[in-house]
């Protein structure tokens, strides 16, 4: 028997290495494949060493929209850049390690990394490359994760900041864990045996349910799924990027949330009562008593995606949020 194991062990090691070989070959192509699908759409920046992807359009006072977990700007230029170019020159940020963002250098190791990116940092980041772009003041719209970003763009670089608008935003501490999926994802199996495998043979057909559940109870627009770039989503680099900021987010919520109160920009915040992914009653509820320039919007019966399923609210609480700050948008 212990020849036996002898000699098949190193064959089963050989196997093994042959196997992570071959999925590692199949993540690269289809990584290779959703990038000529779903490539840049917007300027590539350079920030100290740090390529930041901006898209602009648009005349007007400066808005700039901050995307969500496991997104990237396409999610605002599928339809709400539209809605609003006309009357504000609009800029959205892919956040670092999704989309063509990277990640800063502290991070870009994800196998050997600790901890990820804060929102602290990564509104820095976006503020350094929005001076690149000549923006000096501007309206921060931020989605889900991206809310967390704006407050905290907000807490750091308040000259920037004229206003906020938060949408189905992440702004208060939880109790519960985020699942399991976060924690395997975060954790070195996953890193170096789950993303590969997901980026290899991670069916986009699948994008129908987990879509579905982000958007519930109301449905994905039409062109939605084949717009916005699975893809990008189930690249290597990105699920580890994503996984380690989600982890990791709890923590900077609770740095933060004591400097709230310092907030002296308009906040407008909309969010959805059904919202089952960014909860309600804990992020928005009680949320006046500790932002005092805050304004809710409450929508019976919304959830997560209110920028696709009520714009109208958000392009209001944008308008909103001008308006509070003296900025006059283009009529």
């Amino acid at each position: 028997m212990k020849s036996a194991l002898k000699i098949l062990l190193p064959l089963l090691l050989a196997a093994l290495v042959g196997c992570g070989a071959y999925v590692d070959q199949r993540a690269a192509t289809r990584e290779a494949a959703a990038e000529a699908a779903y490539p840049p759409i917007g300027r590539l920046i350079d920030v100290e060493g740090t390529q930041v992807h901006a898209f602009t359009a648009g005349q007007g006072p400066d808005l700039i929209f901050v995307h969500g977990a496991s997104g990237n700007l396409r999610d605002f230029t599928f339809d709400l850049v539209d809605r609003l170019k006309g009357r504000y020159r609009v800029t959205v940020f892919d956040r670092p390690g999704l989309g063509y963002t990277n990640r800063l250098p502290a991070y870009a190791e994800g196998f050997n990394a600790d901890a990820a990116e804060s929102p602290s940092e990564q509104a820095i980041l976006l503020d350094k490359a929005a001076k690149r772009l000549g923006i000096e003041r501007a309206i921060v719209l931020g989605q889900s994760y991206g809310g967390a970003v704006a407050l905290a763009w907000a807490v750091e670089r308040p000259r920037t900041v004229q206003g906020v608008v938060l949408v189905s935003a992440v702004t208060t501490p939880w109790e519960t864990g985020l699942g399991g999926w976060y924690a395997l994802m975060d954790s070195r199996f996953g890193k170096a045996v789950v993303a590969p495998l997901l980026a290899a043979y991670g069916r986009e057909e699948n994008a129908d349910r987990v879509l579905g559940s982000i958007f519930a109870p109301q449905d994905p627009p039409e062109g939605y799924e084949s717009y916005v770039g699975v893809g990008l989503t189930l690249r290597r680099d990105s699920l580890v990027a994503n996984a380690e900021q989600v982890n990791d987010l709890l923590g900077h919520v609770r740095a933060i949330q004591p400097h709230y109160a310092a907030i002296t920009a308009p906040i407008e915040a909309v969010h959805g009562t059904a919202d089952e992914i960014v909860p309600y009653a804990l992020h928005a509820e009680g949320l006046e008593a500790r932002l005092p320039s805050l304004h809710m919007t409450t929508l019976e019966g919304i959830g997560h995606m209110p920028h696709h399923v009520a714009p109208e609210a958000v392009i209001a609480a944008v308008d909103r949020a001008a308006a509070r700050a003296g900025v006059a948008a283009l009529q």
